[in-house]
């Protein structure tokens, strides 16, 4: 067996490893630490397939970035393992039903494309040569064939984003929150007020009504 083949093989075991132990693994920051593993896995294969450039934002985004938010998110939390671990168990049913059609589905795809199937004569997207590097051979196709979806991925991602954080805001009270709009409709006779507070008693939000 070449080497470039073993290394394929070493890696991709590598990373379906890392995965399964991701959702199985009982301690949180441990599957953040596979989920680091798979990532640097995914990178090493992408450089065997000559994307040098999606191994090196794979490394940089996913794992220099988000893992670690993950990690601190997960270690900041106050999370109820115990009822996760209920939940999981509750669901695991559905999801290896559901785990089950997606590896069917993936192996009849593999087997479909190996022995020729419909897709054998379809062209492929434009590669790296020698006159253009890889960066603008992936530039050029997600630019062009795929700027809708590239457009689409983005405004998914802000919903999303938005989304978290609508439902993660809190109003605690007791916490002095600033009024934009009080401050910009205040006219000039009212935009400087002294306050008589009692030394060490504070500032009650009601008085500044």
């Amino acid at each position: 067996m070449p080497l470039q083949g073993l290394a394929f093989y070493l890696l991709a075991a590598v990373t379906v490893v890392s995965a399964l132990l991701v959702v199985t693994a009982r301690n949180p920051v441990h599957s953040v630490l596979w989920l680091i593993l798979s990532f640097f896995s995914a990178a090493g294969l992408f450089v065997l397939l000559g994307a040098e450039f999606l191994a090196m934002l794979l490394v940089v985004v996913y794992v220099g970035a988000v893992a670690v938010l993950f990690l601190f998110v997960v270690m900041m939390l106050d999370v109820d393992f115990v009822k996760l671990r209920e939940g999981f168990a509750k669901y695991f049913p559905l999801a290896a039903i559901v785990a089950a059609v997606l590896l069917a589905e993936m192996i009849v795809i593999t087997v479909t494309v190996a022995g020729g199937g419909a897709a054998a004569d379809a062209v492929g997207p434009a590669v790296a040569t020698a006159d253009r590097t890889n960066i603008e051979a992936i530039g050029r196709v997600l630019y062009t064939d795929y700027v809708y979806f590239f457009q689409a991925a983005g405004i998914v991602l802000l919903i999303a984003m938005i989304g978290a954080i609508t439902l993660t805001l809190r109003h605690k009270p007791g916490i002095k929150r600033q009024d934009v709009g009080r401050q910009v409709g205040r006219d000039a006779k009212t935009a400087m007020e002294l306050k008589s507070i009692e030394t060490g008693a504070g500032l009650n939000p009601e008085d500044l009504r």
